[in-house]
């Protein structure tokens, strides 16, 4: 298989497994509305990832070709990740939302992706996320174009494979997601992101 997929698939796992927001709207929708309008819902988070890579990527891209950019990118991604993982590490308990109210007006599928996209594209963690990424992806100058496209594929797949597989067995799901199991899930993101960010220094000093 395609070195740049498999880390693009390892990252994709990394991103589905932090705890926020779009986490809680996608188990919550699933459990109060169905496994289709969540799946609606995780097709407009995907998107919004998606317009966010193009955005970063190709705007990188263009100031790539200030003199040492490169090197300042390497630092900039490597610090963004590194910050990621430390804000995850020293997270403190998460409070469960409550799913079981189920007096809240119907809304139409179609409504939902636009729901996915708008939750998802005004988090500014998600611009630095992939900010970072785009970072990542241009200092490896091993990569040539077909490994950026696996590279991005592997991630945006993942991720989206992921949220359909947390909409689809929401409901045996919540009876673990405890504060206590998201406390540690914290911890274990974090020190990952902590080592994607000092590898990524890695390749940029050395």
């Amino acid at each position: 298989m395609n070195a740049a997929l498999i880390e693009g698939v390892s990252m994709g796992l990394l991103l589905s497994a932090l705890i926020g927001p779009v986490f809680f709207t996608l188990i919550q929708s699933s459990l109060e509305r169905g496994f289709r309008y969540a799946a609606v819902l995780a097709l407009g988070i995907i998107v919004s990832d998606s317009v966010y890579v193009v955005f970063t990527f190709y705007g990188i891209k263009f100031l790539s070709n200030a003199g040492s950019f490169e090197v300042v990118l390497g630092y900039l991604g490597g610090a963004i990740l590194i910050s990621f993982g430390l804000s995850s590490l020293f997270k403190g308990r998460a409070k469960i939302i409550d799913t079981t109210e189920q007096h809240k007006p119907k809304v139409r599928k179609r409504n939902a992706f636009f729901k996915g996209f708008s939750i998802n594209g005004i988090n500014p963690f998600v611009l630095l996320f992939w900010i970072s990424i785009a970072s990542l992806v241009h200092v490896k100058q091993t990569f040539t174009s077909w490994d950026i496209w696996m590279y991005y594929s592997g991630i945006l797949g993942t991720v989206f494979t992921v949220d359909l597989t947390k909409a689809f067995i929401a409901k045996r799901l919540s009876k673990f997601i405890t504060p206590s199991v998201m406390f540690w899930l914290n911890k274990a993101v974090g020190t990952a992101m902590i080592g994607f960010g000092i590898r990524m220094l890695w390749v940029t000093i050395f």
